[in-house]
């Protein structure tokens, strides 16, 4: 069976231009989707009771508890597809509570004896879409963590960055901007 392609999408805004390119970037996969709308979900509060019954079920070998389904998702997503503006030398909110909710030891990944984490998804590829009103996007703080993420926690050694940025410079031909990044992505090697 094929597994699917996962869609975070931490867009907000209706009219959002990183989704916009995410969406380019899904038809040219030509592939079904799954997707999680980050900005409809309520995510538990990661505190000491939570992480005590977390540790629990990881103890207990319980992977299979609701506390566990959006880590299963994305272990077992073939490409990941994650959608997000760069927002205060960032990314949302929403992105980092999903990340803290996916990041489980002995499902997404496991220590060696060494104490070095290794990956445990089978995503082959991970695409990070992203926009930018401005052309000050220091790499570390969102597309580098998130890269850093997927190679060193979760196994996943393609990792790619999608971008269009200066979108809100004064005099910024918005569309033109856009529509280069979309051709970008169709003249993508893909394979």
């Amino acid at each position: 069976m094929e597994r699917p392609i996962l869609f975070i999408n931490a867009c907000v805004r209706k009219a959002s231009r990183t989704r916009q390119l995410a969406e380019q970037l899904l038809t040219r996969l030509q592939r079904p989707y799954a997707e999680i709308r980050l900005h409809e979900m309520t995510f538990p509060v990661v505190n000491e009771d939570f992480l005590a019954q977390r540790d629990r079920l990881i103890a207990a070998g319980e992977f299979q508890s609701p506390v566990f389904d959006l880590a299963r998702q994305f272990a077992e997503a073939e490409t990941v597809v994650i959608a997000a503006p760069y927002w205060d030398l960032s990314f949302p909110a929403a992105l980092k509570q999903y990340l803290e909710q996916i990041n489980v030891v002995g499902l997404t990944f496991r220590y060696t004896q060494e104490g070095v984490p290794l990956g445990l998804c089978r995503a082959g590829r991970l695409f990070f879409v992203t926009t930018a009103g401005g052309n000050y996007v220091p790499e570390e703080f969102g597309f580098g963590y998130i890269r850093a993420l997927a190679r060193n926690y979760y196994g996943i050694d393609d990792v790619r960055l999608i971008q269009a940025t200066g979108l809100d410079l004064e005099g910024a031909d918005t569309d033109a901007l856009v529509s280069a990044a979309a051709e970008a992505i169709s003249g993508m090697d893909l394979d």
